[in-house]
């Protein structure tokens, strides 16, 4: 079999593995906040989550061009399928260590990140560092800080509206109103996170030799992206559902259909409008934080804030050391 064609499918059994990782990993983005405040079941939660990620990986073409050509330079070659095929791995590695300890990290940013780390050292390749900066790690702090305030302000904003409220119809009413809050994150991760899978799957058929543009993403890609983030997200990620759910704040229906409205918000206005290949962990996570503020600070537990805050900070590093050591080890077979 040819070298070239080889390589190349290992990448994208690689990339297809990273899209299932990424899935379970990431399911606590959509229905967390669902599933806490017992709107959706977890079944059915998780269901519509995959349905969601199926829907919006077919309106993330933008975010898939900008990971497949904006973040590294590689040529045309085997060599080069060497490089993506330990930036993947090393993402894996870093979603499975994090899934393990029940921490959402960002599985955009450990690709990334593994990304980063395998180019750096091939003599070959090169990091494009003016659009990692602009579009990596300035979206990395201002997409927290965006959710944290909006959150906020959503909230403060249903408690006026409906300060008369009788509680119980309006605890009704807003679940009823988080399955359409739940289905709008799921397409949002689905725009985001199936998109980054398939930048790589087009960067593999590219450097391989098997199509000229770094940027047309064949239909098949689509399918298969969309399909693997489906089925990981089905096979739920319970550790950090838990997490996100209930360790931050201990939410309300109204309190989880804000945070689930804002941070849909921002990823859809990322991906179709800026093009940029956010975190959908670091914006529901702050808008749950912001959420839980209005109630009163102490309200949010921020020990356990402050272990993800620190898992978002070192991700992009942790991810990148370990594709570089895989690349060592991985660079004599390629």
């Amino acid at each position: 079999m040819d070298p070239e064609l080889i390589a190349v499918v290992a990448v994208i059994v690689a990339a297809m593995a990273f899209d299932y990782t990424n899935g379970f990993h990431d399911a606590a983005n959509a229905i967390a906040t669902s599933v806490s405040t017992r709107a959706l079941t977890p079944r059915v939660a998780l269901a519509m989550a995959a349905v969601g990620n199926f829907i919006g990986a077919h309106l993330g073409t933008e975010v898939a061009k900008t990971v497949g050509d904006d973040l590294v330079s590689l040529p045309v070659g085997v060599p080069s399928l060497g490089v993506v095929f330990a930036g993947v791995l090393g993402a894996i590695t870093w979603n499975l260590i994090t899934w393990y300890f029940g921490l959402p990290s960002s599985s955009s940013h450990a690709l990334f990140g593994g990304l980063v780390g395998a180019t750096l050292l091939a003599s070959f390749g090169a990091v494009q560092w003016g659009n990692i900066v602009s579009k990596v790690l300035i979206p990395m702090v201002l997409s927290p800080i965006v959710g944290l305030i909006l959150g906020f302000i959503m909230m403060v904003a249903i408690m006026w509206i409906f300060r008369r409220g009788h509680p119980g119809k309006l605890n009704r009413g807003f679940r009823l109103a988080q399955t359409f809050s739940a289905a709008a994150m799921s397409v949002g991760h689905g725009m985001q996170d199936a998109a980054k899978t398939m930048g790589i799957v087009v960067l593999a058929l590219y450097t391989g030799g098997y199509q000229s543009s770094a940027t047309h993403i064949p239909e098949w890609v689509y399918w298969a992206s969309a399909t693997m983030l489906a089925l990981g997200t089905y096979a739920g990620g319970w550790r950090i559902i838990r997490t996100l759910g209930r360790k931050i704040i201990d939410l309300g229906p109204a309190e989880g259909f804000a945070a689930e409205t804002v941070a849909s918000s921002v990823l859809y206005f990322n991906a179709q409008v800026l093009h940029a290949p956010i975190s959908t962990t670091h914006t529901i996570t702050s808008a749950i934080m912001g959420v839980g503020a209005t109630k009163r600070l102490s309200a949010v537990r921020w020990n356990v804030a402050g272990n993800i805050v620190i898992a978002w900070v070192t991700t992009f590093p942790a991810a990148a050391l370990i594709a570089c050591v895989i690349y060592v080890v991985v660079r004599p077979l390629f």
